[in-house]
């Protein structure tokens, strides 16, 4: 690399390190540690719906939809932060869907296909 591409290469990565939303602050580090929800989110998908909390849910779609608008007024703007929060509202949006269809059809097609099946 020559002596400016690294200096600009290095530049960038000071700029990143240093940014108000940067790895050195709680804006960067909250967000990452969210993703947590979401994986549980989609976990939860292995369950039969008649097992999913619909208050659990609902809790978590409601927060993730209201924190995607937080994160957007808030300075620094946060993008990471909207971006988690609207899958975690998205995966618990998801499961409100499954419950609901449950109740109507008494079937779950979504958990058959996550189930592992058995060899025969």
């Amino acid at each position: 690399m020559s002596g400016a591409a690294a200096g600009a290469a290095g530049s960038k990565f000071q700029a990143f390190m240093n940014h108000p939303a940067g790895p050195k602050t709680v804006f960067f580090w909250a967000p990452m540690m969210k993703w947590c929800l979401v994986a549980a989110g989609l976990k939860d998908f292995s369950r039969p719906a008649d097992k999913l909390s619909v208050s659990q849910n609902l809790a978590l779609a409601a927060t993730g939809f209201i924190w995607v608008r937080y994160s957007l007024v808030i300075t620094p703007v946060n993008y990471s932060l909207a971006a988690v929060n609207f899958f975690v509202g998205s995966t618990g949006l998801g499961q409100l869907a499954r419950v609901w269809h449950y109740g109507r059809t008494q079937q779950d097609p979504v958990a058959e296909m996550f189930r592992k099946s058995t060899p025969a």
